[in-house]
């Protein structure tokens, strides 16, 4: 086999199937199942190939949409890239789905055939179904002996030759349809984003030149972002496997920080709500501890962040910081394993105060930015030349460009062929091959910053505009908060919702009266009121941890009301 960094490959699948023809020994996966166990690329190309036979033989046809439910595990990426070997198209969904969310996506999508983990899910998918007048012709259940469904183990002990699914494969046009991801969203039925093979291919040729200056080949990627999502879908699914990273599933945010240890990964990705609560919890420690560490501690990151943002240290400083460095920030790198090279944040606007911090430390934390329209990666931070205020230059064949209303615009391989059965979506969405963000951004020096998203200001009853993302990210850059949403639509005043951090819930409204001492007088916030968690399990919170602020709005309208009279 040629260089995986000279091979072109049409598909997503063309080129899963020849690095595991070129790299048949080498661990690509582990999971965890009573210890740590490996997948090797040779049997992740035999499985795909004796899975895509057995879909064949069960009727799936070219353009069948095919429902994959499953938590992060080697069986999803098998899955996935078998459905798209046969010219299928993986429709990949959140294992904490609602019945109703996958009767929407069922009924919208049309798929009429499923793949799921658990009987459980098995049952929620059957449900959903039925709820949606669908028809379900098969479901798989990677949990054999599921009641109504085929068994794994015998779909993938389906006699099959990986080499001639491989020549199958490279036929497979880059403009084919890949995949149906359905936008998580933080309002209204999510919508189906059509993903072809090229632009989850143009995102994997545009960090792959990151990779290599960061020699990334045969080191461990951490992945516990849901593979149901773009991101993780294309960059743990696809992107970081073919450049040679052995994938490693989490067993899930609890056992995170042993695993961080443990695994000691070159490369984790996050959303920022983690690096939040990550930081919560060291100065929560610090706090504990007290005396001489926390006045250690402070120092540290005093200087770490008078060393990245200037003026330079002086002479005694320098010598200070690398005392320092080996007494405080050692120890809070060991915590990450170690080894980090990225530490990569996307999915929303990473404040430079936070991603400060870690860098204060020697945490190597790049902003990244991206959208599921666009495969999803639009941009990220070099971590040689890291702008933390920007989410860096775009990707190489990339054109960015900011149109007269402030709004960010992408073009290239990387753009969706737009909404599933919605051309009014599609064509307010994309405009002559640019993909319109919604975001309104700047470019300078090539690097993008992202300032604001164009539809979710706020017009208060004086007829100023406000900026939620912009008021509760500095909320919740407050340790004693964990969760934020203001409102003030149409209102004379911004009003607050808040959830506390444990134990921190009379200490709030000093913490509002900080981020006031931010603001102009129109931005202040003027009443607040503590409420319950934002949780997946309660609706209001997406499966990557971003809120449904309409949601929460709806829930907490009779509250929002007596706020805004009180303000």
């Amino acid at each position: 086999m040629e260089s995986a960094e000279t091979r072109v490959w049409t598909s997503l699948p063309h080129m899963m199937l020849d690095l595991a023809r070129g790299w048949r020994e080498r661990p690509m996966l582990r999971h965890w199942q009573d210890g740590w166990q490996s997948t090797s690329w040779g049997e992740f190309g035999r499985r795909v190939a004796a899975l895509a036979a057995f879909l064949r033989s069960q009727g799936v046809a070219p353009g069948d949409r095919v429902l994959l439910v499953s938590e992060n595990r080697p069986e999803f990426p098998i899955a996935d890239t078998a459905i798209m070997a046969i010219g299928a198209v993986t429709v990949p969904t959140y294992t904490t789905n609602t019945v109703g969310d996958h009767a929407h996506i069922l009924r919208d999508s049309g798929a009429n055939f499923a793949i799921v983990s658990t009987a459980r899910l098995a049952e929620r998918v059957a449900e959903a179904a039925a709820q949606a007048g669908a028809v379900l012709d098969r479901t798989i259940c990677m949990e054999n002996g599921a009641a109504g469904c085929l068994d794994w183990s015998a779909a993938v002990a389906t006699p099959a030759d990986p080499d001639l699914l491989l020549a199958e494969a490279e036929l497979i046009p880059p403009g084919r349809l890949a995949c149906l991801v359905y936008t998580s969203g933080t309002g209204g039925l999510p919508k189906g984003v059509m993903l072809p093979h090229r632009a989850m291919l143009s995102n994997r040729e545009g960090v792959a030149r990151i990779a290599r200056r960061l020699h990334l080949d045969g080191t461990p990627y951490l992945s516990f972002l849901p593979l149901s999502h773009s991101y993780e879908h294309t960059v743990g699914g696809f992107l970081l496997p073919s450049l040679g990273l052995e994938v490693v599933y989490s067993r899930g945010a609890d056992r995170l920080a042993a695993e961080l240890k443990e695994i000691q990964p070159t490369v984790i990705t996050a959303v920022p709500r983690l690096f939040e609560v990550l930081r919560g919890r060291i100065e929560a420690q610090v706090e504990k501890d007290g005396g001489f560490k926390e006045k250690l501690f402070r120092r540290a990151l005093a200087l770490g962040l008078k060393r990245l943002d200037g003026p330079g240290l002086s002479l005694f400083e320098r010598a200070q910081h690398a005392v320092l460095d080996r007494l405080v920030g050692a120890k809070i790198r060991e915590r990450f394993g170690g080894k980090l090279l990225a530490l990569v944040s996307g999915g929303a606007r990473l404040d430079p105060d936070l991603s400060g911090f870690f860098l204060a430390f020697g945490l190597p934390v790049i902003q990244g930015y991206g959208q599921t329209e666009a495969g999803p990666v639009i941009s990220v931070n070099p971590p040689w030349e890291n702008r933390r205020a920007t989410v860096g230059p775009p990707l190489p064949g990339v054109e960015a460009r900011i149109a007269e209303d402030g709004e960010l615009c992408v073009r290239g391989d990387l753009v969706m062929d737009g909404y599933w059965n919605d051309p009014d979506s599609t064509a307010r969405a994309v405009v002559d091959g640019w993909l319109h963000t919604g975001d309104v951004g700047e470019i300078t020096d090539g690097y993008i910053r992202i300032t604001d998203r164009k539809r979710d200001f706020i017009k208060t009853l004086g007829g100023d505009m406000v900026s939620p993302a912009k008021l509760e990210g500095l909320l919740m850059a407050e340790p004693e908060i964990a969760q934020a949403v203001v409102a003030g639509e149409g209102r004379p005043a911004i009003v607050a919702l808040v959830v506390p951090t444990d134990g921190a819930a009379e200490k709030v409204q000093a913490a509002i009266a900080r981020v006031n001492g931010k603001l102009s007088n129109i931005e202040r916030i003027r009443a607040s009121t503590l409420v319950e968690a934002f949780t997946v399990e309660n609706g209001l919170l997406t499966p990557t941890m971003k809120v449904k602020r309409r949601l929460v709005l709806e829930r907490h309208a009779g509250a929002v009301e007596g706020l805004a009279k009180r303000g």
